[in-house]
Protein backbone atom coordinates (compact mmCIF):
# COMPACT_ATOMS: atom_id res chain seq x y z
CA UNK A 1 0.00 0.00 0.00
CA UNK A 2 2.83 2.40 0.86
CA UNK A 3 4.50 1.85 -2.51
CA UNK A 4 1.21 2.54 -4.30
CA UNK A 5 0.83 5.84 -2.42
CA UNK A 6 4.47 6.74 -3.11
CA UNK A 7 3.98 6.01 -6.82
CA UNK A 8 0.84 8.14 -6.97
CA UNK A 9 2.59 11.04 -5.22
CA UNK A 10 5.48 10.86 -7.66
CA UNK A 11 3.09 11.08 -10.62
CA UNK A 12 1.41 14.19 -9.20
CA UNK A 13 4.62 15.88 -8.04
CA UNK A 14 5.16 19.28 -9.64
CA UNK A 15 7.87 19.32 -12.26
CA UNK A 16 10.83 21.53 -11.37
CA UNK A 17 12.43 23.99 -13.75
CA UNK A 18 15.73 25.76 -13.04
CA UNK A 19 16.33 29.10 -14.78
CA UNK A 20 20.00 30.12 -14.95
CA UNK A 21 19.96 33.69 -16.26
CA UNK A 22 21.90 36.75 -15.11
CA UNK A 23 19.49 39.36 -16.50
CA UNK A 24 17.18 40.04 -13.56
CA UNK A 25 14.29 41.33 -15.67
CA UNK A 26 14.33 38.38 -18.08
CA UNK A 27 14.71 35.93 -15.20
CA UNK A 28 11.65 37.47 -13.48
CA UNK A 29 9.58 37.32 -16.69
CA UNK A 30 10.58 33.66 -17.21
CA UNK A 31 9.92 32.85 -13.54
CA UNK A 32 6.44 34.38 -13.65
CA UNK A 33 5.46 32.75 -16.95
CA UNK A 34 6.78 29.29 -16.08
CA UNK A 35 5.28 29.41 -12.59
CA UNK A 36 1.92 30.21 -14.22
CA UNK A 37 2.32 26.95 -16.15
CA UNK A 38 2.21 25.12 -12.83
CA UNK A 39 5.88 24.23 -12.56
CA UNK A 40 8.03 24.69 -9.48
CA UNK A 41 10.60 27.24 -10.64
CA UNK A 42 14.07 27.78 -9.19
CA UNK A 43 16.33 30.68 -10.16
CA UNK A 44 20.08 31.20 -10.34
CA UNK A 45 21.71 34.51 -11.31
CA UNK A 46 25.10 33.07 -12.28
CA UNK A 47 26.75 29.92 -13.55
CA UNK A 48 28.36 28.78 -10.32
CA UNK A 49 25.11 29.08 -8.35
CA UNK A 50 23.28 27.42 -11.25
CA UNK A 51 25.59 24.41 -11.18
CA UNK A 52 25.19 24.00 -7.41
CA UNK A 53 21.40 24.31 -7.69
CA UNK A 54 21.23 21.84 -10.59
CA UNK A 55 23.22 19.20 -8.71
CA UNK A 56 21.47 19.79 -5.39
CA UNK A 57 17.87 20.05 -6.65
CA UNK A 58 18.01 17.78 -9.72
CA UNK A 59 15.42 19.78 -11.68
CA UNK A 60 13.37 18.15 -14.42
CA UNK A 61 14.62 20.78 -16.90
CA UNK A 62 17.10 23.65 -16.99
CA UNK A 63 16.87 26.87 -19.00
CA UNK A 64 20.48 27.96 -19.37
CA UNK A 65 21.93 31.22 -20.62
CA UNK A 66 25.46 30.93 -22.02
CA UNK A 67 26.84 34.35 -21.06
CA UNK A 68 26.88 34.25 -17.26
CA UNK A 69 29.01 35.73 -14.48
CA UNK A 70 31.08 33.45 -12.21
CA UNK A 71 30.95 30.55 -14.69
CA UNK A 72 29.81 30.64 -18.31
CA UNK A 73 27.11 28.30 -19.59
CA UNK A 74 29.49 26.05 -21.55
CA UNK A 75 31.63 25.47 -18.43
CA UNK A 76 28.47 24.83 -16.42
CA UNK A 77 27.41 22.20 -18.97
CA UNK A 78 30.86 20.56 -18.84
CA UNK A 79 30.76 20.35 -15.05
CA UNK A 80 27.11 19.28 -14.95
CA UNK A 81 27.75 16.38 -17.32
CA UNK A 82 30.64 15.14 -15.13
CA UNK A 83 28.33 14.74 -12.13
CA UNK A 84 26.27 11.57 -11.79
CA UNK A 85 23.13 13.58 -11.00
CA UNK A 86 23.71 15.99 -13.87
CA UNK A 87 24.82 13.76 -16.72
CA UNK A 88 21.24 13.23 -17.94
CA UNK A 89 19.81 16.64 -17.01
CA UNK A 90 17.50 18.08 -19.66
CA UNK A 91 18.85 21.45 -20.75
CA UNK A 92 17.53 24.12 -23.09
CA UNK A 93 20.17 26.70 -23.93
CA UNK A 94 19.10 30.32 -24.37
CA UNK A 95 21.48 32.81 -25.90
CA UNK A 96 21.90 35.49 -28.51
CA UNK A 97 25.22 33.87 -29.38
CA UNK A 98 24.02 30.47 -30.57
CA UNK A 99 23.76 31.19 -34.28
CA UNK A 100 26.74 31.97 -36.43
CA UNK A 101 29.60 31.64 -33.98
CA UNK A 102 30.13 27.87 -33.81
CA UNK A 103 28.34 27.45 -30.50
CA UNK A 104 25.68 25.21 -31.99
CA UNK A 105 28.19 22.37 -32.27
CA UNK A 106 29.58 23.08 -28.80
CA UNK A 107 26.22 22.95 -27.06
CA UNK A 108 25.20 19.83 -29.00
CA UNK A 109 28.35 18.12 -27.65
CA UNK A 110 26.75 18.35 -24.22
CA UNK A 111 23.49 16.74 -25.34
CA UNK A 112 21.21 19.71 -24.82
CA UNK A 113 17.56 19.23 -25.68
CA UNK A 114 17.31 22.44 -27.67
CA UNK A 115 18.84 25.85 -28.08
CA UNK A 116 16.97 29.03 -28.76
CA UNK A 117 18.02 32.51 -29.67
CA UNK A 118 16.78 34.98 -27.06
CA UNK A 119 16.02 37.63 -29.68
CA UNK A 120 13.58 35.24 -31.38
CA UNK A 121 12.18 33.76 -28.17
CA UNK A 122 8.43 33.61 -27.63
CA UNK A 123 7.30 32.80 -24.10
CA UNK A 124 4.43 30.71 -25.46
CA UNK A 125 6.75 28.71 -27.74
CA UNK A 126 9.26 28.26 -24.90
CA UNK A 127 6.54 27.03 -22.53
CA UNK A 128 5.40 24.59 -25.23
CA UNK A 129 8.97 23.26 -25.67
CA UNK A 130 9.24 22.70 -21.94
CA UNK A 131 5.81 21.03 -21.79
CA UNK A 132 6.89 18.60 -24.51
CA UNK A 133 10.20 18.00 -22.75
CA UNK A 134 8.54 17.23 -19.44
Amino acid sequence: MKSLVASALKVFKKKTLLIVEDDHTLRKVLFDRMSAEGWRVLESPDGRDGLVSAIKNHPDAILLDLMLPQMDGITLLQELRKDERGKDARVIVMSNLVKGVGLTEKVRMFHVEDHIEKADMSLDALAEKIRKLL
